[in-house]
């Protein structure tokens, strides 16, 4: 499987190709900041963003309520290229960047609704999303011990651990032309650069592999 490139929230060029379009390219500016991100955040120097894929959806309603972004791991538990769900034995569609490199996550960003949030709550978003990245990189998720092993037992507590990572991060001195854009709403980053842009990745599907 491989992906697209969409304009406005519309298409068509490689993941990593040069930018042919104008506009502001969401996911080109997302990736930036994550690759900072991680290289500054010693929790977080384990991911390897050339192999996280990045991509928006647009949220179907304008309203603050909703998922604003979600990490899926491209792998089972363990980096397992196969699982059991509900019984039966599924592995899950590869994809591949323009260059062949295989995808271990797919980050996405449902737009306008990420963007129209705050500043602090977009940073700590991107922390969150990044945190589920597994400790050794192998397409599984981060888990914690327990029932509630995404979020622990408290998704409170979870949140404030994010925003004090994003906190310590901007204290580190990035550039602030990587996190600039966090700072504009969807409306406005669409009148200063006439549309927005970016990849879209359909959502995998999982293949049975028993008869």
């Amino acid at each position: 499987m491989g992906w697209n490139r969409a304009t406005g929230l519309t298409s068509a060029y490689p993941f990593t190709g040069s930018n042919t379009q104008s506009g502001f390219d969401f996911t080109v500016h997302v990736r930036r900041l994550c690759e900072d991100i991680c290289s500054r955040t010693p929790e977080l120097r384990h991911v390897d963003m050339s192999a996280v894929a990045i991509c928006f959806s647009q949220a179907r309603k304008r309203v603050r309520h909703g998922l604003h972004a979600s990490l899926t791991p491209m792998r089972f538990k363990n980096g397992a290229s196969s699982g059991m769900r509900r019984g039966r034995r599924y592995s899950c569609q590869q994809l591949f960047d323009a260059s062949g490199q295989e995808m271990l996550y797919i980050l996405r960003f449902y737009l306008p609704r990420f963007m129209d949030e705050d500043f602090q709550r977009k940073l700590g978003t991107v922390f969150h999303e990044l945190w589920h990245i597994g400790p050794d990189f192998d397409g599984d998720l981060r888990r914690h011990q327990g029932r509630c092993y995404i979020h622990t037992h408290s998704e409170v507590a979870y949140n404030a651990h994010m925003q004090q990572l994003a906190a310590e991060w901007l204290d580190r001195g990035p550039p602030e032309s990587t996190y600039h854009f966090l700072k504009r709403n969807f409306d406005q980053l669409e009148r200063e650069h006439k549309r927005v842009v970016g990849v879209r990745i359909p959502q995998p599907k999982l293949i049975p592999l028993d008869p």
